[in-house]
């Protein structure tokens, strides 16, 4: 594979899976010297700080807002448990304990440390922790995409009650459609079907809430199961019944009841 292919697909890696920021904060330089040591063998790890007492770790989290903390319980100014304690919510990385000490699991999975690696540990048992640490990080990665699409969904709803576009999520993907470009709009139970050209869209809406919202110039209620876009009329052909049958430049032909007979003979008289 040449050379500037395979920096392309490192780059493509970062990207989608970036470097885990990590502090190491244990009072013993052997011990933070080993973590080190380990990590180093871990593809997608970035130690950007150590820390060998409890206020510099909290000092540091709060400075290089890292996204893992490998932190040692027993520190000569404070606990493990009280570095947390002193660390923001909202500042908080995932926390990995690392201590000779079994009897503060319990406590430590209380405080929602992600794990809890018993000294000496090695490198199949941090990898397997570093494995859930990217999975944690995956979901929230995700979760914030999520936050910032239905963001984009709240900003695009019109201030006007009057609907000129929609904005919906269907089959995994985001879907920005103009009212201009529907043709006709079916009740279907609580839902609309949205016919645009060859598609449809399922949208949950009642007929006669989304009709109420619509553009009374361009579209038109015809029957109690159909709204349709004026402009994709092109002809009204009357039954013996003295009702009408509304057909679409594509072929399509749609009754029209007689409780909307008025909205039809205003389209028929143009006053629409």
């Amino acid at each position: 594979m040449p050379a500037l292919e395979e920096h392309g697909l490192e780059r493509l890696r970062k990207m989608i899976n970036p470097a885990i920021r990590t502090v190491i904060a244990d009072d013993e330089a052997l011990a933070r010297k080993k973590l080190r040591l380990l990590l180093s063998s871990e593809s997608g790890v970035n130690v950007v700080a150590e820390c060998c007492d409890g206020k510099q770790t909290v000092s540091t989290v709060q400075t290089c807002k890292p996204d893992l903390l490998l932190l040692d319980i027993h520190m000569p100014d404070r606990d493990g448990f009280q570095v947390l304690e002193q660390i923001p919510r909202d500042q908080m990385p995932l926390v990995i304990f690392t201590t000779a000490y079994d009897q503060y699991a319990i406590r430590a999975f209380e405080a929602h440390a992600l794990d809890y690696l018993l000294k000496p540990f090695n490198q199949q048992r941090l990898n397997h922790a570093l494995e859930r640490v990217r999975a944690e990080l995956l979901k929230c990665h995700e979760h914030g995409v999520k936050a910032r699409i239905l963001d984009l969904l709240h900003q695009a709803k019109p201030e006007s009650k009057e609907l000129r576009r929609l904005v919906f999520r269907t089959a995994g993907r985001v879907v920005f459609l103009e009212l201009d470009e529907v043709d006709w709009i079916e009740a279907a139970a609580n839902y609309v079907k949205l016919h645009v050209g060859k598609e449809s869209f399922l949208l949950r809406e009642g007929i006669a809430h989304i009709s109420a919202k619509l553009a009374p110039e361009q579209f038109v209620r015809i029957h109690r199961s159909f709204v349709v876009n004026v402009k994709r009329i092109r002809e009204l052909q009357p039954c013996d019944s003295g009702e009408y049958i509304a057909v679409l430049r594509d072929g399509k032909e749609l009754s029209c009841s007689r409780g909307c007979r008025p909205q039809l003979m205003k389209l028929i008289d143009g006053s629409l």
